[in-house]
């Protein structure tokens, strides 16, 4: 049983993007984690702006920083984060001791029907690196200390940051008293919490999908395969450069050579398009409800039956285009949002939402075409010997191995759900932003 008497207090705030009218369903007085999900989903429901919460939980003393994307504190993020904890320490005892260190791990809860607005797979659970049992991360405390301070009292904060902006951000950040809830319009910081998070988890995947192909490519030399390859990893320094960029509040050029890149991505995509038609096409083709000889599934899939074959390396190229992509997206969302001043987070999702549809489509294919191979039965190989070598049976069992572990592990879209960022900030103001994943409730 937990002693919550001798639990630190965390304080949260209630972001809003806009001034929006909601009942007061905090009060004042502190809560559970489970009854701020369960408020939390009330307001996203009630109110016409998206609406998040923001957590400011003890720095754990061991943070692996290499999962996440490092701003300075004269990033428009850092500088919104600051300002809010600034103000908000001279109007809350609780805020004030929490935030004292300047050492803070803060996260940032996006409501599940928010969330889905930034497309289906945009974020996803992952498995832990090194991880063979099939584990996935939860939050990022989670993953590294075991818990996130114990079970913390929850104690709401009102008087937040002062109106004004910061690096051109173009939008306030001030308390709204709404209906009696305390909330803080704060557009720009929940803007950049969502795109450097969404940015820092697509870059994840892409680095998944980097390793996958690099040793799926060391068994089959396959040039042509290798020259894909090359092309979608020579993508990442101009991406890279237009995300610091665009971080920075600055306005990318021709120069990055981020054109050339997304004409790479878009290229790998269409081929990625083609071969999944194909691969229908080979799937309607099979007799329905009947045995299939392996023999005949590899001809469409070759080395659908082994751990490394053409099959599965088009697999993770098509899964690297569209981390890229994804995370192009979010850049041209960032970009959109803030040519529009006084429509960011609007602006924000309705690009993020117009351009994650393709996608969608394309990875729901591919875990259709998936998810068929890997309930296919396999028919026993034709032969005039009465009886099978040990060899033959071992090869059976294996390929009917190989293919039922394809439907393994493949992303299905589910019921959605919260989206946790969680941001490590420093003494010195500078923040380092971990990949956007699921929030556990």
């Amino acid at each position: 049983m937990i002693d919550y008497r001798k639990t630190p207090n965390v304080p949260v705030w209630t972001l809003a993007t806009r001034d929006v009218q909601v009942p007061a369903v905090f009060g004042d007085g502190p809560m559970t984690p489970e009854r701020l999900a369960e408020l939390r989903g009330v307001l996203a429901a009630l109110a016409d702006q998206p609406i998040a919460t923001l957590e400011a939980h003890p720095l754990p003393d061991k943070l692996d920083r290499s999962q996440g994307i490092s701003l300075d504190a004269a990033s428009p993020l850092a500088q919104h984060l600051s300002q809010l904890i600034t103000q908000s320490a001279k109007a809350s005892a609780t805020a004030a001791k929490a935030t004292a260190s300047g050492e803070i791990l803060c996260r940032v809860v996006v409501p599940a029907k928010v969330a889905a607005e930034f497309g289906q797979g945009l974020v996803t659970w992952m498995e832990p690196k090194g991880s063979t049992g099939g584990g996935f991360y939860g939050t990022l405390v989670h993953a590294t200390t075991g818990q996130i301070a114990a079970k913390p009292i929850l104690v709401p904060v009102s008087g937040a940051a002062a109106a004004g902006t910061v690096g051109g951000a173009g939008a306030t950040a001030g308390a709204a008293a709404a209906g009696g809830a305390v909330l803080t319009v704060a557009a720009p910081l929940v803007l950049m919490a969502v795109a450097v998070g969404v940015s820092a988890h697509a870059d994840r995947k892409r680095q998944e999908a980097i390793q996958h192909i690099t040793d799926l490519l060391e068994q089959l030399q396959a040039d042509k395969l290798d020259d894909e390859h090359s092309a979608l990893n020579g993508c990442r320094p101009a991406i890279d450069k237009a995300t610091a960029i665009l971080l920075d509040q600055g306005k990318l050029g021709v120069s990055l050579g981020l054109d050339s890149a997304v004409h790479a991505i878009d290229t790998a995509l269409s081929k990625a398009d083609i071969r999944l038609a194909r691969w229908r096409s080979a799937l309607d083709k099979l007799p329905a409800g009947e045995p299939v000889e392996m023999g005949t599934l590899t001809e469409a899939f070759p080395g659908v039956d082994e751990q490394g074959g053409v099959f599965r390396t088009h697999l993770e190229l098509a899964s690297l285009a569209i981390a890229l992509k994804r995370r192009v997206n979010v850049l041209q969302a960032v970009e959109r949002a803030q040519s529009e001043p006084d429509n960011l987070f609007e602006s924000f999702t309705r690009a993020l939402k117009d351009d994650e549809r393709r996608l969608d489509e394309l990875e729901s294919g591919i875990t259709g075409v998936l998810m068929r191979l890997s309930t296919l039965e396999l028919a026993r190989p034709s032969s005039k010997r009465p009886v099978f070598t040990t060899g033959e049976v071992d090869r059976l069992l294996r390929s009917a191995y190989q293919l039922r572990s394809l439907g393994d592990g493949v992303a299905r879209n589910g019921r959605p759900t919260d989206v946790a960022i969680e941001i490590a900030r420093d003494q010195d103001g500078s923040v380092v932003v971990f990949p956007a994943l699921p929030a556990e409730a």
